[in-house]
């Protein structure tokens, strides 16, 4: 079941979208930061992320929250334990024949599915602040920046095929280059054009966050979802230069992620 999470199988682990892959012409070194600058990242069980986004609640990727149960997660390095998951009711899972041949279909099937689920703990969370959730519509052209701990590379090989998916932490820059109702769009960009960190979302962290910077602070306007692959699923290879990911657009969910907090 570990699998399900980045891939649903084999043939999926290519185009769910997940941790940091950089420059092949920075040091990794320049990527990674400590766990203490991000408080609020949650680590869910095995892998994958959320953040916390008020006292007792996390949001995450749907898809990284359903492959196994989820009764407990660690936040600033303290096992926390859960009361519900609640997946949004959009949420549609990857029938099996789309899970191989040819992309497109897949590509569509999951571009209307609601990617994103809310985690309520059990107790209040006091020695964390909630990070403040973006609600506005000026996502496009604008640069964000977000951070996993899942597997790595570089945009001229790749991602790395051995590499874990429970690693170091990175923290990766990037532009959005679309904000389309449920999606933000990411492109990984190549020297010279690319930002100093540019980065992109690989395997092993979906849910985890993508920050954007209003009003002074950076503010949660994305969670990492999925890539855009093309052609043969067998034969697609992630995290190149000028591949795109997709990450779910918070601003799209915050009146569902306030009423469900309310009612619940």
């Amino acid at each position: 079941m570990k699998r399900q999470l980045c891939a649903v199988g084999v043939l999926i682990a290519s185009y769910t979208s997940n941790a940091v892959v950089i420059r092949h012409d920075v040091a990794d070194s320049k990527y990674q930061v400590h766990a203490a600058e991000f408080p609020a990242l949650v680590y869910l069980p095995d892998e994958g992320h959320g953040i916390l986004i008020a006292k007792q609640w996390v949001v995450t990727a749907a898809h990284a929250a359903v492959w196994r149960p989820v009764h407990e997660v660690t936040m600033n390095g303290v096992a926390r334990r859960v009361a519900k998951v609640i997946v949004h009711p959009g949420y549609k899972p990857v029938p099996q024949e789309l899970k191989s041949g040819d992309a497109a279909p897949l590509m569509k099937f999951m571009m209307s599915s609601d990617d994103i689920a809310l985690i309520k703990l059990e107790r209040l969370v006091n020695d964390v602040t909630p990070v403040p959730m973006y609600r506005g519509e000026g996502e496009d052209g604008q640069v964000v920046q977000f951070v996993g701990r899942g597997a790595t590379g570089n945009g001229l090989v790749g991602e790395y095929s051995h590499s874990p998916h429970s690693g170091e932490l990175r923290r990766a820059f990037s532009r959005v280059i679309s904000a389309d109702v449920r999606w933000l769009g990411l492109k990984f960009d190549s020297p010279p054009n690319a930002i100093n960190l540019e980065g992109m979302p690989a395997d092993g962290d979906s849910g985890a966050p993508v920050f954007l910077k209003a009003d002074g602070r950076w503010q949660l306007a994305g969670v990492a979802s999925r890539k855009l692959a093309t052609g043969n699923l067998s034969e697609f290879r992630c995290c190149l230069y000028g591949q795109i990911t997709y990450q779910v657009r918070i601003s799209h969910y915050v009146a569902w992620i306030d009423s469900t907090i309310a009612a619940n």
